[in-house]
């Protein structure tokens, strides 16, 4: 397909064919190509596709869970005339004039239609989830509600679900020889909060190192990652501020902006125009009933969206930004370590400057195979919240074995150990994604998300292949994800694989055989080439109109 005229500077349309945020629109049947340019702003090729659901797909994963949901209510029916035995936890008879303990409707779809599937989820893992593991095999005889383990090892599952980027959860090797000399020192828990008895020397080292690797003034360690986001928004924000969140963020993010008490609006999936609007609303119109200034106005997005597979579109966040003088707060949970030349996330990918990012979070526990966040950025602000986040007063402190993993694994992708072993990880792991990426496209399956991001969801829609998706794949020892309402919206059911340096091209080309033949058993192979730009996109809430300068 001929390269078409480049759009107008915000990245809209005005070539023949051209459609919003740089898709442009070909004949039936062909590839759309997404073309960024957005005057400048980015100084790489941004690829990202998000493939239209065929309409029959559509239809018939909504019947199917329309008469999934019909067996439902008659199997409700029957354990509630003792026609058949049930399960589910219910109250006693003599607590049946009690307040309701549990909502028998809010249960339906775990009790009808997840209880079906729940073989899929929550499988024992009894080795370190490397490239490869081995799962404890268990079988149920009424239906998984309860699971017996017949005491065999499935070895050597190759495990495309867990979040190893960059291979280092392993048993063997500098960071595990360094984390049990760190245990034999330290031991294993610090029983204190940092801001009492349990500020170690490597608690110091740490952030001093995270400060270094992501260019920042400085940066402050926390033991768990889910409350970085949600114990530190609530220290940041509160009533009279304004967040702006992605319809798609974490939970973290989603509990942390309730917490905070501030106004929370929110704005579609990477959708530039959704956002500028929504700026120009808190700018033009302030507080509701006052329309006093906002406070602050804080902007939540990720690095790499865990179940899209796609990249913020962090140089027009930016620009928006500094444009409407706001704050904005970057979770690189998934993309640090994982994008970059030298893996320092979405910041370094892009090539922008790390100042201009005023709250940076991420994780340990995916590229470094650790546990725990952080928070980097200026000084001041790491300063107030060592005072005031709710995770530094009253949360105990890291434990030193798992922060010395986190401290060799940094150095290592730093290249601070006198190897170039982290670099070729990340270039590894860059080389993995786009084959991995490349040739299930080539296959004919729908693959959402970016051409570069580690996380490659593959539609499933129907819910009756949810289950059968995982489980042909563990019959063939590929260990994979599988993820279906409500986690999704409803027909957008999915197979979630996530990458890692430690992948052989053996390994890759392994799963993609028993992929491609699995997709033909139960015919996944969906893809049309006809790829349909964020604003057309279905959610819930209407799209906003389009704003031009």
């Amino acid at each position: 397909m001929e390269r078409p005229e480049r759009p107008r500077a915000n990245g809209c349309g005005g070539a023949h064919g051209a459609l919003r945020n740089g898709f442009v629109r070909g004949p039936p049947g062909t590839q759309i190509n997404h073309i960024v340019h957005n005057g400048g702003l980015y100084k790489r090729p941004f690829n990202e596709a998000f493939e239209e659901t065929p309409m029959l797909v559509a239809v018939l994963t909504y019947v199917g869970y329309g008469v999934l949901t019909l067996f439902g209510y008659l199997r409700d029916f029957m354990r509630q005339w003792k026609i058949e035995k049930c399960q589910n936890a219910t109250e006693r008879e003599e607590q049946k004039d009690f307040v309701p303990l549990y909502q028998d409707f809010e249960n339906f779809y775990n009790r009808n239609l997840y209880m079906r599937i729940r073989d899929s989820w929550n499988r024992p893992i009894c080795s370190v989830p490397g490239a490869k593991v081995d799962m404890m095999e268990r079988v149920s005889h009424d239906y998984n509600w309860t699971f017996t383990y017949t005491g065999r090892v499935i070895k050597d599952i190759i495990n495309m679900g867990s979040y190893n980027y960059l291979g280092f959860a392993q048993k063997t090797g500098p960071c595990q020889e360094a984390a049990a000399k760190v245990l034999s020192q330290y031991g294993a828990g610090v029983c204190s909060t940092r801001q009492e008895m349990g500020n170690l020397d490597k608690h110091e080292e740490l952030e001093k190192l995270v400060a270094r690797f992501l260019g920042v003034e400085s940066a402050m360690a926390y033991g768990m990652g889910f409350a970085t986001n949600s114990m530190n928004i609530p220290a940041l924000v509160g009533k009279g501020c304004l967040i702006l969140s992605d319809e798609l963020n974490h939970a973290s993010l989603v509990l942390g902006a309730r917490l905070s008490g501030a106004t929370i609006r929110i704005f579609k999936h990477n959708n530039m125009q959704s956002l500028e609007k929504l700026l120009k609303d808190a700018i033009v119109h302030g507080q509701p009933r006052t329309r006093r200034p906002w406070k602050k106005i804080l902007i939540l997005v990720e690095g790499i969206y865990s179940m899209e597979g796609s990249i913020v579109r962090l140089p027009e966040v930016i620009a928006l930004k500094k444009k409407y003088k706001s704050y904005l707060y970057l979770d690189e949970a998934h993309s640090i370590g994982a994008l970059g030349p030298s893996g320092r996330g979405v910041v370094e990918y892009f090539g922008l400057s790390p100042e201009d990012v005023d709250v940076m979070m991420g994780t340990f526990t995916k590229s470094f195979g650790a546990a725990g966040g952080y928070i980097g950025g200026k000084k001041e602000l790491i300063d107030y919240l060592r005072t005031y986040s709710h995770s530094a007063a009253y949360a105990t402190s890291m434990s030193p074995p798992v922060v010395e993993q986190i401290i060799t694994s940094v150095k290592c992708i730093m290249g601070e150990d006198g190897t170039t072993v982290g670099r070729a990880r990340v270039q590894q792991l860059a080389e993995n994604t786009r084959y991995f990426r490349r040739r299930l496209k080539e296959m004919g399956f729908i693959i959402y998300g970016n051409e570069d991001s580690p996380v490659v969801p593959l539609m499933l829609y129907m819910p009756a292949k949810i289950g059968a998706f995982g489980r042909e794949m563990l019959k063939r020892n590929i260990g994979v994800v599988v993820v279906g309402f409500p986690a999704t919206p409803i027909i957008e059911s999915r197979a979630r694989f996530c990458l890692s340096a430690a992948h052989t091209k053996e390994m890759l080309d392994t799963a993609l055989k028993e992929i491609n033949e699995v997709g033909d058993l139960l015919q996944l192979k969906y893809s049309r080439r006809r790829l349909v730009p964020l604003l057309d996109r279905p959610f819930d809430e209407t799209t906003y109109e389009e704003t031009e300068d």
